[in-house]
């Protein structure tokens, strides 16, 4: 009887853990975010500018016909406080824009225009990117894409430009380690301009590694290979120019070469990406000859580093792309990739 009591219970422990092992599968990966505003399309940039609220609206069609939208995480951006947005503009450029604002529309420089509505545009489209680092560090996405305009890599602490007027993936980098405690951020910026106001904003800071690939000579000229940072910040610069007809070999191998390299070494907590799409070999306004499978590998070399060090934390933040087509297939391939789909 002992022993017919003793095998019972060790069939009933086996049965018990056998069952919890059952009830205990893996949670499912949480999805991709994808950040969208329709106030996003009132920034008016006038007739014929590139920077036209259309590009939002061919990446939506790509991402619709594509399928892929039925399991995107839509994240809601709300406004950026101020008190974020001078962790890199001075008060005294937010006030300026402000004031300026009350006379819209203004031409603040040969590229940018400030009509009534694009200071609150701006605002929330770094919001947007504010609320996308909430929604991934939260772990209710895996990581997020955010469909916002304007731009912003080109704004600089106190000035706009190029299109930009507030720096939302810089704002966005500084967010992450003061609300959230992540020390280190890499940007990588593959757009085809040199993020100026990016890099000057982090330029001594040994914090944030500040990566970019761009056509060079070109807008803003600024971004040369010796440009790598100063005082404690030295080192935490890297540029990479590309010459006009580079395409997809040359700058997956200044990922490969140089990016992952210098990431190995900073280990970032996180990883935010000013993905413009306008090396894209198609676009009307560069000389690169990336596509959009080029993007598609850009992507998985960033994916491999936030998974390494970061815990696969990853914001990415449109900038530019201006070719319709090429803008949607690019995103596509984009989005697809931080899903897992390709």
């Amino acid at each position: 009887m002992m022993r017919l009591l003793i095998v019972l219970s060790v069939f009933l422990a086996v049965a018990c853990v056998l069952a919890g092992a059952a009830r205990a599968e893996p949670k499912p990966a949480a999805p991709t975010g994808l950040v969208y505003h329709p106030d996003y399309l009132l920034h008016d940039t006038g007739p014929y500018h590139p920077e036209r609220p259309d590009r939002l609206r061919a990446i939506f069609t790509g991402l619709e016909t594509s399928g892929l939208m039925t399991s995107l995480l839509r994240i809601a951006p709300r406004p950026a406080a101020d008190r974020w947005i001078t962790t890199v503009h001075t008060p005294a450029y937010l006030g300026w824009l402000e004031a300026a604002s009350m006379q819209a529309p203004v031409q603040l420089d040969p590229d940018t225009r400030l009509a009534p509505e694009s200071l609150r545009v701006a605002k929330l489209a770094a919001g947007g990117v504010l609320a996308a680092v909430d929604a991934v560090v939260a772990g209710r996405a895996r990581n997020a894409f955010a469909t916002v305009r304007p731009p912003g890599h080109h704004a600089l602490p106190g000035r706009a430009m190029g299109f930009c007027l507030l720096n939302s993936v810089a704002i966005a980098a500084r967010y992450a380690q003061k609300k959230h405690g992540l020390k280190r951020v890499l940007i990588v910026d593959w757009d085809v301009h040199h993020g100026n106001g990016t890099q000057t904003m982090f330029y001594d800071d040994p914090s944030v590694l500040y990566f970019s690939t761009h056509q060079n000579p070109y807008y803003p000229y600024t971004g040369q290979a010796k440009e790598m940072g100063i005082g404690a910040g030295e080192g935490t610069t890297v540029n990479v120019p590309l010459v006009a007809g580079s395409g997809d070999t040359e700058i997956v191998e200044a990922f490969r070469n140089k990016l992952v390299p210098a990431a190995d070494k900073f280990k970032p907590n996180f990883v935010l990406i000013s993905a413009g799409f306008d090396a894209h070999r198609d676009d009307p306004l560069a000389g690169l000859g990336v596509t959009a499978e080029g993007y598609g590998s850009l992507t998985q070399i960033v994916i491999e580093i936030a998974r390494r060090h970061a815990g696969g934390r990853i914001v990415s933040a449109l900038e530019g792309g201006y070719r319709l087509e090429a803008l949607s297939d690019s995103v596509v391939t984009h989005v697809g990739m931080l899903m897992g789909r390709n």
